[in-house]
């Protein structure tokens, strides 16, 4: 039977959805967004442009196309209840409903849900309903801390004292953000790494890990963003994680799939591997972005297949992947992302892109071309035997069409960048 799908959000996390359906035997592409992605577009049989948060028009659209299956990607969607309405018209949604979206939508939730249920992993932590609260606890507190405003915040609301920004910066950044609650955390110190969990009736599977660069700059240096690039390995592992590293957060992950038996999507477990194994950053409620093209490209089970058993209450089929390394690379506007520059007309397709593939994320696609916005532009990614061989794919693509207009990290998935996290690890380890 062919299952039509509708996917819901319009950036490079979707269009690596997009492409996942497309690939399925069974599967029927639909989409709708705000924006008007041109990858998403070029493959879906039908593209709404629709607000992701307006549930009703997302569920008018969905019957109107016969939908049976429906693929959230935004956190903005999950926060609205979209999966909600969806689910409620009748329309599966592999995406969690609005109370169990609360693990990545609500942070003083997620801490407090890990403290009630004694999910391993979780930091010392503190919740306030105001700035002066908070600002009092930085003062009094002997250490550094992780300052969290308790909602949404595109990746970019977190600052780290002792790393990002000096305790007087925290204490300015709560008494004059436009955020009203927080969560203070202890700083956790090691590594930072995600594994992205397909949940669904109380099972899972979990995919390789993949370790984010949030700093704008080279170096890890400069304010955070959405996310610059990643890399995964050809094994399960990264090459600072051990096996035993692995496991310990796939346990996490096991004990919030088990206190939260509703809930279904994609559960994204934020890791830092610290001295006493991994500690919990945070909990995402859907596909990393950029992470899911480092997943998904190399997904070798249908991933119709996958929401299909989670539809009829069946075991999900265990997951396969190819055995290869990823490395994506983002191209962001110049000035991204204090001070981003739109118009820059963009080079690269997927023709001249070499062996690389290409996902769009916010583009204008215009009569004479596509455009950068003010976000992220695209994302390019190397698939090989090697973290080195997938990177030198990325590269490869940028050489062919160059940089004009545009920012990348270049030292994502490097042999030097990635060395030092090794060595990073070891010298906390010794």
């Amino acid at each position: 039977m062919t299952e039509t799908v509708l996917l819901v959000g319009g950036g490079g996390r979707e269009h690596a959805i997009a492409r996942a359906v497309a690939r399925s035997e069974d599967g029927e592409l639909y989409a709708c967004a705000s924006n008007r992605n041109p990858g998403i577009d070029a493959i879906a049989s039908g593209y709404e442009t629709i607000d992701e948060t307006d549930g009703d028009a997302i569920v008018e659209y969905a019957e109107s196309v016969g939908a049976t299956l429906a693929a959230i990607g935004p956190e903005s969607a999950l926060n609205a209840g979209v999966a909600d309405a969806l689910d409620d018209a009748g329309i599966y949604a592999f995406g969690p409903r609005e109370a169990e979206a609360r693990i990545e939508t609500d942070k003083a939730f997620q801490r407090e849900f890990m403290a009630e249920h004694s999910i391993p992993g979780c930091p010392t932590f503190a919740t306030f309903e105001s700035g002066e609260e908070a600002a009092d606890y930085i003062r009094e507190y002997d250490g550094d801390l992780a300052i969290k405003p308790r909602g949404l915040t595109g990746g970019k609301g977190v600052r780290v004292i002792g790393d990002q920004i000096t305790e007087a910066e925290g204490i300015e950044f709560v008494l004059g953000s436009e955020y009203e609650s927080f969560v203070l955390e202890e700083r956790l110190i090691g590594e930072e790494f995600t594994i992205q969990a397909f949940v669904a009736d109380g099972e899972y599977r979990v995919s390789p890990a993949v370790q984010d660069h949030k700093r704008a700059f080279e170096g890890d240096e400069g304010p955070n963003t959405g996310g610059m690039g990643s890399y995964s390995d050809s094994t399960p592992q990264l090459p600072f994680i051990t096996e035993a590293d692995y496991d310990a957060a796939v346990e996490v992950i096991d004990a919030v799939v088990e206190a939260m038996p509703d809930y279904k999507g994609i559960l994204y477990g934020q890791f830092m591997l610290t001295t006493e194994g991994p500690k919990v950053v945070e909990f995402n409620a859907r596909f990393g972005d950029p992470e899911a093209m480092n997943t998904l490209p190399v997904l070798a089970t249908d991933f119709v297949d996958l929401l299909v058993a989670g539809r009829e209450g069946e075991s999900l089929p265990e997951l396969e992947f190819e055995p290869k390394a990823t490395v994506c690379k983002y191209a962001v506007p110049e000035g991204y992302p204090t001070d981003p520059k739109a118009g820059a007309k963009v080079a690269i397709n997927a023709e001249s892109a070499g062996d690389a593939q290409l996902f769009y994320a916010s583009v204008d696609a215009r009569e004479d071309g596509i455009y950068t916005t003010t976000s992220r532009s695209f994302a390019v990614v190397g698939v090989a035997d090697s973290i080195a061989e997938a990177e030198a794919v990325v590269e490869d693509a940028f050489d062919r069409t160059g940089t004009d207009g545009l920012r990348v990290r270049h030292d994502i998935g490097t042999a030097k960048l990635v060395q030092t996290r090794i060595d990073h690890m070891r010298e906390l380890r010794e």
